[in-house]
């Protein structure tokens, strides 16, 4: 069949609109019909080249659909299920995810390639192979992807909603609430208050933290953060730094969540200095990888008992934590609307990537004809 999608060719190039060959499901698979495809930040690390995909790629990493057809063996799905796409796909079995991480599986090593667990293409033209980012290619109309990428979501939910699950709620929520541990009476700063951090503040919220700290240079990202849970707001770390200093009796902060679009240098030895003892610093960006951006004193890590981490998918399990948090927002007790600023159609998907860079939207979302 064929299908509509927006592909990148190389780095620092826009996304280009081509019809595609689409192969249907082998085994273990299944054909989606996206509905909605989020807008993430991490597809831009592909266009300004901090991450290196195997091009020519279909992007896009968010997405929920319906099912249309399935292949042998499938045993989740079946068609006319609703689903939300986790960007790591999870087999369930492997050493990672048989003790619960999930977002450590081992198939997620080759989601940059953008070919499926066979080593095998499902889009192509004029006999080029097109990868798909993180196997899953959500902005196309339709794709072919593994069982394992997909988590059945109550169908009453609103798929262009649930779709900010599949990667960016998550991901800042369980930063807050598993990678950081966040508990009831600590004090957290977010660093970065765009997809991720915005649920970070969420998160944090939830946790029961006294004072949740937003730190971002826009101030229409810091007002939303104070609608969504933040006591505090403020455009530059340094006086967030000053502000916890004040609100902790000089304790510093228990937590430290940088979830900036790029992660440098700055931010990490500011977050540092911000936590106080047996303090945690999370680190959920992303940065070019050859790139060092962690230099700290060890002597202080050793003597205050600091603690510097990263975490992927904020250490959550997609098959579980993307239902959990849909039944919290159907509960009314996760915000998701309220997050998506605009919505886009396929031919705006460049449109929407410059919003995010110019600080416009804390999600955008690309809705595809129904």
């Amino acid at each position: 069949m064929k299908t509509k999608a927006a592909v990148l060719y190389g780095a620092n190039q826009p996304f280009e609109l081509v019809e595609l060959d689409l192969e249907g499901p082998r085994a273990g698979e299944v054909l989606i019909k996206y509905t909605a495809a989020g807008l993430c930040h991490s597809d831009l690390h592909l266009t300004d080249g901090d991450l290196v995909p195997r091009f020519p790629c279909v992007g896009g990493h968010e997405g929920a659909g319906i099912i249309e057809d399935v292949g042998p063996g499938v045993t989740k799905v079946k068609p006319g299920d609703h689903v939300v796409c986790s960007f790591i796909p999870n087999c369930g079995t492997c050493r990672y995810c048989s003790t619960g991480r999930q977002n450590l599986c081992d198939m997620g090593a080759t989601i940059l390639d953008g070919f499926m667990p066979d080593g095998s293409f499902r889009f192509s033209a004029n006999g080029t192979d097109y990868g798909a980012m993180c196997m899953l290619g959500t902005f196309s109309e339709r794709a072919t992807i593994s069982q394992h990428s997909v988590v059945k979501v109550d169908d009453w939910l609103p798929l262009e909603t649930a779709v900010l699950v599949g990667c960016g709620v998550p991901t800042g929520w369980a930063t807050a609430n598993y990678a950081g541990g966040v508990r009831a009476g600590d004090t957290a700063i977010i660093y970065g208050i765009g997809g991720i951090g915005i649920n970070a503040v969420q998160g944090a919220a939830h946790a029961g933290a006294k004072h949740v700290v937003a730190v971002d240079p826009v101030q229409f990202k810091l007002d939303t953060a104070l609608k969504l849970g933040a006591t505090h707001a403020f455009q530059s770390a340094e006086e967030a730094a000053a502000k916890v200093e004040e609100l902790t009796w000089g304790q510093g902060a228990d937590q430290a969540l940088v979830t900036v679009g790029i992660v440098e240098e700055a931010v990490v030895s500011a977050a540092f200095d911000a936590i106080g003892k047996g303090g945690t610093v999370v680190i959920t960006g992303l940065a070019n990888p050859e790139k060092l951006t962690v230099h700290v004193s060890g002597g202080a890590m050793t003597l205050f008992e600091k603690t510097i981490k990263g975490t992927l998918f904020g250490s959550a399990n997609p098959q579980y934590d993307i239902v959990r948090l849909l039944r919290l927002y159907d509960a009314g007790q996760l915000k998701l609307d309220e997050l998506v600023t605009n919505k886009y159609t396929l031919e705006q998907v460049n449109q929407g990537y410059q919003d995010l860079r110019d600080g416009k939207n804390i999600r955008g979302v690309i809705v595809h004809d129904s």
